[in-house]
């Protein structure tokens, strides 16, 4: 009987992170505490630049932010937001998307499923995914089970389930 398997990766819908980001851009035009803050947010590539007049404002900016990716069903985890810098007048704040799974990342979660996982699972880093495999669907089962409970610095997607 050949292995079942699975990919662990750490993918961002980018459709869903751009009507993330073109709620929050709506919120922050129409309330009424943003007025006169020139508080703007807009995506460019792979980071969203967030700026206000104040750090306080720009913060209150990332939560609307935050708070829309959310609602759209989008890991926090697959944004990394950096510190606010002021230059002259306007406060700037950068959220960096991150997509893939890093290498540090992948050895650590293979070592989580060969400590703590089943017997007979196996899992290998190809590039910037996982691939899970074991003769059992119900060992495969169980190591997502077991990554789901753990708290790790990344997104999990378990795709390619056969």
């Amino acid at each position: 009987m050949a292995d079942s398997s699975f990919d662990i990766v750490s993918k961002l819908d980018r459709q869903e992170v751009d009507n993330a980001v073109n709620q929050a851009v709506k919120e922050v035009g129409q309330r009424y505490d943003f007025r006169g803050t020139d508080a703007s947010l807009n995506l460019s590539g792979d980071s969203i630049v967030m700026t206000a007049n104040a750090e306080e404002r720009v913060l209150a900016v990332l939560d609307v932010l935050q708070t829309k990716l959310l609602r759209r069903g989008l890991s926090l985890k697959s944004i990394d937001v950096g510190e606010p810098q002021q230059s002259g007048k306007v406060v700037r704040l950068v959220a960096d998307l991150k997509e893939g799974i890093s290498s540090e990342e992948a050895k650590k979660i293979s070592k989580i499923i060969r400590d703590e996982g089943p017997k007979g699972v196996k899992a290998q880093i190809q590039g910037d995914e996982l691939r899970v495999s074991s003769k059992k669907r119900d060992d495969l089962q169980a190591v997502i089970a077991l990554l789901k409970g753990k708290d790790l610095d990344v997104a999990l997607q378990f795709v390619n389930y056969r």
